[in-house]
């Protein structure tokens, strides 16, 4: 063989795996994009992956996810959608409706698979529930309409209190129909109200201190990302100024905070898994209708209520779904 057909069959040889390893198709990339912190997020990203692996995709194994974090920083949604849009993934998953708004602003092709706390309707991200139509669906959890309902549940366990404090996001879009509702039910009650706003972790700090000062009796938290990754802070201010406090979802219970009640956000991540894993199989998001979870759970830990001096009716632990001993 002749020295030049020898080099160029070596060279042949050496580049085959190279070019069998370009037409091998490369894993999607499926953004997430998410207004909080990786910090504190572990529920949804579990949730995600967890509704991803039933419909096929392993993170790291024949997927890869793209995460968008604000760090609290609101104002990066749009530039963190764009980033995702510009390396074209196949599907961006959104969580809160301003991180939803920024990803339908930045694309009307890319399919994007929403897990917000609003009517979706209402709100202008899809058409209707059952055909969404355009480039939207996903999974909406109403908690705004939820505040009647934790309010009674806090009246049960203090009911010598007749004021209490909210703590709400004041730029949340779901914040004002929380108070609102919360409201309407305390003038039923004969309770009054006095709302705290906070959008960031050294505000949080300061309404605890001021919401002692004004010796409110109890406090009930409106939802939103910032306070879900900080639940771990928000738990020790209440403690330290030992106020009884209704949160959003059974994490802060877990983590030590007297009682939550709420949508269970775990299954609504692995519902918003689920319908991106049918999206990269090919389905449209128009097809697919908007998801309203209507299972709701109250958790109660009783060892934050006997720090707090606090005996938890018997009917409230008859009806739990879960007691934390």
């Amino acid at each position: 063989m002749k020295r030049r057909e020898f080099i160029t069959l070596l060279g042949g040889a050496a580049a085959w795996p190279f070019a069998a390893r370009a037409q091998q198709p490369a894993m999607p990339v499926i953004g997430f994009l998410r207004d909080a912190t990786a910090a504190g997020s572990e529920f949804a990203v579990n949730g995600l992956r967890k509704g991803l692996a039933e419909a096929g995709f392993v993170e790291g194994q024949n997927l890869t996810i793209e995460y968008a974090w604000t760090d609290g920083q609101s104002e990066r949604l749009s530039a963190l959608a764009a980033e995702l849009v510009g390396r074209h993934v196949p599907v961006i998953v959104s969580s809160s409706l301003n991180a939803t708004y920024a990803a339908k602003a930045a694309t009307s092709t890319i399919p994007v698979v929403f897990a917000v706390n609003n009517d979706p309707v209402a709100t202008g991200l899809v058409a209707s529930l059952n055909r969404p139509g355009g480039n939207l669906t996903g999974v909406a959890y109403l908690t705004g309409e939820l505040g009647a309902k934790r309010l009674g549940l806090m009246h049960e366990i203090v009911p010598k209190v007749a004021d209490f404090a909210v703590l709400a996001h004041p730029t949340y879009l779901s914040s004002a129909p929380f108070i609102s509702d919360v409201k309407a039910a305390a003038r039923t009650l004969g309770l009054r109200i006095e709302v705290f706003n906070a959008s960031t972790e050294s505000e949080i700090d300061t309404a605890f201190a001021a919401l002692s000062a004004r010796r409110l009796g109890a406090l009930l938290m409106a939802g939103h990302p910032l306070f879900t990754t900080r639940r771990d802070r928000i738990i020790a201010l209440a403690a330290r100024y030992a106020v009884p406090t209704m949160y959003t979802v059974r994490e802060f219970a877990s983590a030590g905070g007297l009682i939550t009640y709420g949508t269970d956000l775990p299954e609504v991540y692995r519902l918003t898994g689920g319908y991106a894993g049918r999206i990269l199989r090919g389905e449209k998001p128009g097809d697919l209708p908007t998801l309203l979870p209507t299972k709701f759970e109250m958790i109660i830990n009783l060892r934050t209520a006997k720090a707090l001096g606090l005996e938890v009716p018997d009917r409230l632990l008859a009806i739990a779904d879960e007691v934390i001993e």
